[in-house]
């Protein structure tokens, strides 16, 4: 297994950029993170987009709203990464773009409440809260197919919102897309010892996310923090995104036998030149293919015709 080419030309750079966000305050890097975006001067075109707000347990939770052309479209609420602390709609604007083309879907972005000053688990809560809105038909689109979906902590996200549906009592869920999700709260790992330094989102950053989110230890091991620990019977299809040379491969790899284990139809995407965040840097080739082919295996698991 090697790093993809264009990768590697560009790891020292990325790695060595990277800011060491486990010495700051969650606010402090969240203004770091958030000055290092640049907005792309042409966005991916997408039929239609615009912002709103969902009712949540703890106020108003925004949201952006992708619909590209098309009917009965299914609904893939999105929650993004940033480790539980950073990011936004806008930093992950142009993955919502994508994937609401290549699947197509009405996709929901969810501005979920960040850590520390939200913690555990109250961005599951909000995305929960979202599932729910589009289950009953406040963004359009077909009910009857609705998917969660996220990147990093936001696969996290994704994956608890499907257990929350699930022990809840709905909304019954279609599928859910999982992209280098953070599965569990486990530093030890083989991936860990290879890819915990030199290859961006450094092992020390990693452990500073469940710092800030989930501060006790002994929440760890609860499933809607720390999926892995949790009984995965009767949850949606799933596609899993697997990158190689990522901190995370080792927890994501158990994720996916252990949906299996449970039952659980399951789509594994394997990446092995990608690293953690690669589908989020729209300039690598591997990231336009991780797109197509998670879009093309969300649209099997969704029932989208010629998806």
């Amino acid at each position: 297994m090697t790093l993809d080419p264009q990768i590697a030309e560009l790891i020292d750079e990325l790695d060595g950029g990277f800011p060491a966000v486990h010495t700051m305050t969650g606010a402090q890097a969240r203004a770091v993170i958030r000055d290092r975006f640049v907005p792309p001067a042409a966005p991916e075109p997408v039929g239609e987009v615009r912002d709103a707000v969902v009712a949540g347990p703890d106020g108003d939770v925004p949201v952006r709203v992708y619909r590209p052309d098309g009917d009965d479209l299914p609904i893939l609420v999105y929650a993004h990464g940033g480790g539980f602390v950073f990011c936004d709609l806008d930093s992950h604007d142009g993955l919502c773009r994508s994937l609401a083309n290549h699947v197509p879907a009405v996709v929901v972005s969810v501005a979920y409440r960040l850590a520390p000053e939200h913690r555990w688990p109250a961005a599951a809560d909000d995305v929960y809260a979202v599932v729910q809105a589009a289950a009953a038909g406040t963004f359009g689109g077909d009910v009857s197919r609705v998917a969660v979906g996220g990147d990093s902590a936001g696969g996290n996200l994704a994956t608890v919102s499907a257990l929350m549906a699930r022990d809840r009592g709905g909304p019954a869920l279609a599928a859910q897309l999982l992209v280098y999700p953070v599965i569990a709260a486990d530093f030890e790992t083989e991936s860990y010892r290879l890819f915990g330094k030199g290859f961006y989102n450094p092992k020390p950053a990693m452990q500073w996310y469940w710092d800030q989110y989930v501060p006790s230890v002994a929440d760890r091991t609860h499933p809607y923090a720390a999926p892995l620990h949790g009984d995965l019977r009767g949850l949606p299809p799933a596609v899993l995104v697997v990158a190689g040379h990522d901190p995370l491969r080792d927890e994501a790899l158990a994720y996916a036998a252990a949906l299996k284990d449970a039952g659980v139809p399951l789509t594994l995407l394997e990446f092995g030149g990608g690293i953690h965040g690669f589908m989020s840097m729209p300039m690598l080739d591997i990231a336009q293919t991780a797109r197509r082919r998670a879009g093309t295996a969300l649209s099997a698991a969704l029932g989208v015709a010629d998806g």
